[in-house]
């Protein structure tokens, strides 16, 4: 029997008033898969990553994460399915009132079935995951470099142990050493942790060095998905004005 897939949309409408964003969209995206998602600004990626959160409903379709229905009236089933995944918003988004240590404890005080022994464990636990010192808990967002912030935001986003990550530019307002650090950190968590993982992304470097593969949004809809060579041959105005003569860094 063949496995359901970790994200799957279809048929997806999304309309603001009279303005359409998405239209007839399809995608799947299998468990252990890293896919870039492309696209141009304003054609709905970010919009996107909110209906797989749950956080918007679509105008019509259907979207699924690990083959249960975001639509499912059963609030239990809800809960349970968004604590397998975990988001990476493109700022960080930590709660700048909050120590380092209070923003990755957060969800797993939600749950409110863990003593705070086991929550301290858990912190120092995913600090190291990011390559971070336990005294860095100590410290506000305010107090953290823009590395700091990502591997901050990405422990927060493990915290539960998720299936699911799904990443908002994970390497945007990083310098090039530190986007290639990022980049290294999450292949080898993806790896060692079995995640699937969506990336919106604009960064070349950051597709070449992460995804196995890339679905392309425009015209409303996904026009072409598959592994990064496949894609990359795809005549399309957008395909062929973002690899351009670039196209080697992903082979």
């Amino acid at each position: 029997m063949n496995e359901s897939p970790v994200i799957e949309l279809s048929g997806v409408c999304t309309r603001f008033g009279s303005q359409t964003i998405h239209c007839d969209l399809d995608l799947q995206v299998a468990a252990g898969q890293i896919v870039g998602l492309l696209g141009g600004s304003g054609s709905g990626k970010t919009t996107l990553l909110r209906e797989m959160l749950g956080l918007l409903r679509p105008s019509a379709g259907r979207v699924r994460l690990f083959g249960v229905d975001l639509d499912d009236p059963d609030l239990l089933i809800q809960r349970t399915v968004r604590r397998r995944l975990g988001m990476l918003f493109q700022h960080g988004a930590l709660f700048s009132a909050l120590s380092v240590f209070d923003n990755i404890a957060f969800p797993l005080r939600e749950l409110r079935c863990l003593d705070e022994d086991w929550i301290r464990r858990l912190v120092h636990l995913k600090l190291a995951m990011v390559e971070l010192e336990t005294a860095h808990g100590k410290l506000m967002p305010a107090e953290l470099s823009g590395g700091m912030v990502k591997r901050v935001a990405l422990a927060r986003a493990l915290a539960l142990e998720p299936e699911l990550l799904l990443l908002d530019e994970p390497t945007a307002g990083l310098d090039p050493d530190r986007s290639q650090n990022f980049v290294e950190l999450v292949g080898s968590l993806q790896q060692a942790l079995g995640l699937t993982v969506l990336m919106v992304t604009h960064d070349l470097n950051t597709l070449a060095g992460l995804a196995t593969h890339v679905a392309v949004l425009a015209e409303q809809r996904i026009i072409a998905f598959g592994p990064k060579d496949q894609v990359m041959t795809v005549d399309h105005p957008f395909v062929t004005g973002f690899f351009g003569a670039d196209r080697r860094k992903l082979l």
